[in-house]
């Protein structure tokens, strides 16, 4: 990446709230793609490259925006494989606080572009979790949508 984008990275980084056009939207999609690849010991590049071309059809084409999405869940794969403060559970836990604060966060999760990750999975058993993550995501969007309209 260009020397430029990773000095705006660093400041992203530091006031990532303050700078960051809708922070939270970003974070939550974060958090949907580093679970998917976390979960996966033998996770590849290609993994990363699924995360890129998803945010660049997300978000219209900007690859500011986009490497930002990536860089993000790349932090927090690296949080959760280097057991620093942060595990599938609390993850996911995260993921149910987001939801629960904000319910319009459940339109952001596309199960279909996360199956994408399916393709690079090769060991049976991470395969079969992350088939059980995407039920489970399916299921919390369904649940989270039917509350939502329910209040409305």
């Amino acid at each position: 990446m260009k020397l430029g984008f990773r000095i705006k990275h660093y400041f992203y980084n530091a006031f990532r709230e303050l700078f960051v056009h809708h922070h939270g939207s970003l974070a939550f999609r974060a958090k949907l793609y580093a679970l998917m690849i976390a979960v996966n010991e033998d996770a590849t590049v290609e993994n990363f490259i699924i995360v890129k071309q998803q945010a660049l059809k997300i978000y219209n084409n900007d690859t500011d925006r986009a490497n930002l999405l990536l860089l993000s869940t790349k932090e927090l794969v690296n949080k959760v494989k280097e057991n620093n403060g942060l595990g599938i559970d609390s993850l996911i836990q995260s993921i149910l606080h987001d939801l629960r604060a904000a319910p319009r966060y459940a339109k952001k999760i596309d199960v279909a572009a996360l199956k994408a990750f399916l393709e690079h999975t090769y060991d049976d058993d991470t395969l079969a979790y992350q088939k059980n993550i995407l039920e489970f995501l399916q299921t919390l969007q369904d649940d989270t949508l039917e509350i939502k309209n329910n209040k409305v």
